[in-house]
């Protein structure tokens, strides 16, 4: 099965509930766009596609998280910027922006929609800011964990107001406010630590080497392994292994694929190392994980009511 055809969005109606709650997930969605293909994507409702030429204007706000490949954002504010690996930005409700991965490179892309008064009031303090929609190293907040337990209760929610998907998409928001707060790096070291959180974010299901990745970006190692921790909560071997384990839960939530090909396309020596490292982060098999996710998601999907692409591209 091919990355592409785990893709999904899924969108959700507005009720009034989210208003009394504050927030409502509107939609959602995973892609991975491979190098050449033509982008965006159509099935999207015609209110959210768009064609690079004119770009587009939401009435919700959007939050892209770029987990491999890179590309290019613009918005009528600040104008084109490069992103990538890594980084993420946000689309504010009413301001013209477009966006495009890198065609010789392509991106994943992870995202959500939300709107609501808890949105309002965030725009309106500067948390969401026209002027800054770009954040760099926003794994270090930990907004990848953050989607990736959204994306879990956009599968198999309910149709009409589902107050976990709101929760996790308050999670995603909190995630953004904390990746505003961190500062940007002034000494060498730190900017090390930086390019290296994006080099291995986007090639971490290749063989990893991150001595040499140290003398590379001309740091010492123990130098760099400590400051990397303290960047990002993880040491350099242990955030290529979350990476890793982010991303084989989120393959495992979306197909059918046998634990060794996940194996070989993550980067691990066997299905065996992959479930044993599976096992110690979130307590259970990956098997035995799948197993359960798609037993509530066949369940909520008997319920129905909600327009649901399945593998559908974004």
């Amino acid at each position: 099965m091919t990355e592409r055809s785990r893709d999904y969005f899924r969108y959700f109606i507005s009720t009034p509930e989210g208003a009394t709650w504050g927030l409502d997930v509107t939609a959602a969605g995973w892609s991975g766009i491979a190098p050449g293909s033509a982008y965006p994507a159509a099935r999207h409702p015609a209110d959210h596609h768009f064609e690079w030429e004119h770009g587009r204007v939401l009435a919700a706000l959007q939050i892209l998280f770029v987990g491999r490949g890179r590309g290019v954002f613009e918005s009528r504010t600040v104008g084109p910027c490069e992103v990538g690996a890594g980084d993420a930005f946000c689309l504010v409700p009413g301001e013209w922006h477009r966006y495009r991965p890198d065609p010789e490179r392509g991106w994943e892309e992870s995202w959500v929609e939300l709107q609501g008064p808890l949105v309002d009031r965030l725009i309106a303090a500067g948390v969401i800011a026209v002027g800054e929609p770009v954040r760099r190293g926003v794994v270090a907040a930990g907004l990848d964990e953050a989607l990736e337990a959204l994306h879990v209760c956009a599968r198999q929610g309910a149709p009409g107001f589902d107050p976990a998907r709101a929760a996790a998409g308050f999670g995603v928001l909190a995630a953004w406010a904390q990746a505003g707060r961190m500062h940007p790096p002034r000494t060498r070291l730190a900017r090390a630590v930086v390019e290296a959180e994006r080099h291995l974010a986007e090639h971490h299901h290749e063989p990893v080497n991150v001595e040499a990745l140290a003398r590379r970006l001309g740091v010492a190692y123990s130098h760099f392994r400590r400051a990397f921790r303290e960047h990002t909560g993880f040491a350099p071997w242990q955030y290529v292994l979350h990476l890793r384990l982010t991303r084989a839960r989120r393959l495992l939530a979306a197909g059918d694929a046998t634990l060794d090909d996940l194996a070989a396309q993550l980067g691990f020596s066997s299905a065996f190392h992959l479930s044993a490292a599976f096992k110690r982060r979130f307590g259970v098999s990956p098997v035995r994980w799948r197993e359960k996710l798609h037993a509530g998601t066949s369940a909520s999907r008997r319920r129905g009511g909600v327009l649901d692409s399945g593998t559908r591209p974004r």
